[in-house]
């Protein structure tokens, strides 16, 4: 059988490689075959069965030890839609195989905006994200690929392997793939959105909308698709905006007071005393020893109407940054697609080009930056020198103290020091902005066809060369941060007109120099691309038979630039 194939292949390669105008190197394999059905005693015809072609994800090495295809699970947009599924963070809480920690749109506090499959708690960056079976450049910013970056209105049907595939993907796919098929024949147009409302009567009630335009034409040879969709969750839902978390102080509700120290008008366990606290004034520089002695701070549970945690304490006591943060962040999305597949020769000879440019943007807010950790560190380290808050040297043009509480070489000049002071720029800056946004770009474009036309030998084989583009980039923009070296310099200061006050009460402001030398916006990009390059996909076919049916299971390869075309036996 092997020698017979080998000269079969032999001659029809020279054929195939003249019609179709590139080299393709023919490799044969010797392959097991499948074991053969007992025969009865008395053989009858068998019943005709028809054969259905199958597309497998996870499956490409046609060797004795499969059987069968790995196993999958396939999603259309009608399962979805059955299973009230609207976006892809619902997704990520619906199927079985996403497990541990989920990265998705609803996380606020250290949130990206991304939605990513963390398939059996292996990490997202363990997952491999193909689109029609073709990689795809992966997260640039982040460990795993934004799914939503793929809407659902652009989605022909989604394959999620149950198993690990790293045998046949490579080390990428150890947690498993989920293979997005995008439509590529449509007739007609189709115009759809949906929208809802927290309405719940807060203060800040949140709409969130998604709208999309999808075009099809073409005949029996051309198919033309077109889609667009956009995304967008207006203004963001806050924690302020709901009783039960609005307020950090849990203690009403049987819990914790989880507020943060780090707040204006604070000095180790010490506060300015209220009239200063809740003002936009600071205590008179240089006019105590040390806190213990000041006139201008006090114990705050020492304060009458103030006792363990009461609510009420307008931040006196703690500060309250979930006012500040939201629940559900401000995000948009804006996603273009479209698809050309005109066949040349009745399936033998198919051109494809396929594009998709997508931008998303997310907008994590925080509370005003803490002054934490300390700009001055332990000589020889990079560990704050202050074990809480920050240390405030006692030259500082509005250190209300003249006696430091330790001494710190600075340049090898020993200079007295405060320790504990903390602060936050609340009215300085305002809430920090994490603000998020992506890009992603594919591009592809190839011949495929069928090898039908050689001989019933090639019947079951297909080929394909293409060339794909895609890249993803990514921007972190960080607004309202503190420049260690900035503040270092600026606590340093003896000048009134540029030094900082780190002892300003809760509605205070520092000057504007003293404001542009300390705090800093960040910036942070990076890029994932995939590049131009040419790949060689073939395809073989194994038949597996069940009693009198017979189902074809379509085996892929994928190679670049070296071809290889193998055949297993019936």
């Amino acid at each position: 059988m092997t020698k017979n194939v080998l000269n079969k292949l032999g001659f029809l390669g020279a054929v195939f490689v003249a019609a179709v105008g590139f080299p393709l190197i023919f490799a044969s394999s010797a392959s097991a075959q499948l074991p053969a059905p007992a025969v009865p005693a008395n053989p009858a015809a068998p019943p005709s069965a028809e054969v259905e072609r199958v597309v497998v994800t996870g499956s490409n090495i046609p060797t004795a030890e499969e059987t069968g295809p790995n196993p999958v699970d396939t999603y259309r947009p009608q399962d979805i839609e059955k299973l009230g599924i609207r976006n892809a963070t619902d997704l990520t809480t619906f199927i079985p195989q996403e497990a541990g920690g989920t990265v998705n749109q609803n996380i606020a506090n250290g949130g990206d905006g991304t939605v990513q499959l963390n398939l059996r708690g292996l990490l997202p960056k363990e997952t491999l994200i193909l689109v029609d079976g073709k990689r795809i450049a992966q997260a640039s910013l982040f460990g795993g690929y934004d799914i939503q970056l793929i809407p659902f209105s652009m989605i022909d049907h989604i394959d999620i392997l149950k198993d690990g595939a790293s045998a046949v993907y490579g080390a990428d796919a150890v947690a498993g793939v989920v293979n997005f098929f995008l439509i590529h024949k449509f007739r007609g147009l189709e115009i759809g959105g949906t929208y809802g409302n927290t309405n719940l009567g807060g203060s800040n009630d949140m709409g969130e909308w998604e709208a999309w335009l999808k075009a099809g034409t073409g005949d029996d040879k051309t198919d033309i698709v077109v889609i667009a969709d956009f995304y967008q969750r207006d203004g963001g839902l806050f924690s302020r905006d709901r009783d039960i978390s609005s307020n950090g102080n849990f203690v009403p509700f049987g819990g914790f007071d989880v507020r943060s120290g780090n707040e204006p008008g604070r000095v180790h366990g010490s506060r300015l005393i209220p009239s200063l606290f809740f003002s936009a004034n600071s205590p008179t520089p240089h006019s105590a020893p040390n806190v213990a002695t000041s006139p201008f701070y006090t114990n705050p549970f020492a304060v009458p109407g103030i006792i363990n945690g009461t609510p009420g304490d307008g931040n006196y006591l703690f500060f309250n940054f979930a006012a500040f943060t939201p629940a559900l962040p401000p995000a948009d999305r804006q996603t273009f697609y479209g698809s050309f597949t005109r066949d040349l020769c009745d399936k033998y000879l198919t051109i494809f080009a396929d594009f998709k440019i997508a931008r998303s943007f997310f907008d994590a807010s925080l509370a005003a930056v803490p002054f934490t950790p300390d700009p001055f560190k332990m000589p020889g380290t990079s560990v704050g020198f202050s074990p809480s808050g920050i240390s405030v040297p006692i030259q500082n043009a509005f250190n209300p103290f003249t006696v430091g509480d330790t001494t710190l070489a600075i340049n090898g000049v020993p200079v007295p020091v405060t320790t504990g002071v903390r602060f936050r720029g609340i009215n300085d800056t305002g809430p920090r902005h994490e603000k998020f946004t992506y890009w992603d770009m594919l591009f592809d474009v190839g011949l495929k066809g069928e090898m039908g036309e050689f001989g019933d030998y090639f019947k079951t084989w297909n080929w394909e060369l293409g060339f794909r583009y895609a890249r993803n980039e990514g921007q972190d923009l960080s607004i309202g941060e503190v420049s260690q070296p900035g503040l270092r310099d600026a606590l340093l200061d003896t000048n009134p007109a540029t030094a900082f006050n780190p002892f300003i009460g809760f509605f205070g402001r520092n000057t504007n120099a003293a404001i542009a030398r300390t705090y800093v916006n960040l910036h942070s990009t990076a890029t994932f691309e995939l590049p131009l390059a040419c790949r060689l996909r073939s395809a073989a076919s194994i038949t597996v038979r069940d009693g009198t049916a017979s189902r074809t299971h379509s085996i892929r390869r994928f190679k670049r630039l070296a071809p290889s075309i193998r055949k297993v036996p019936e």
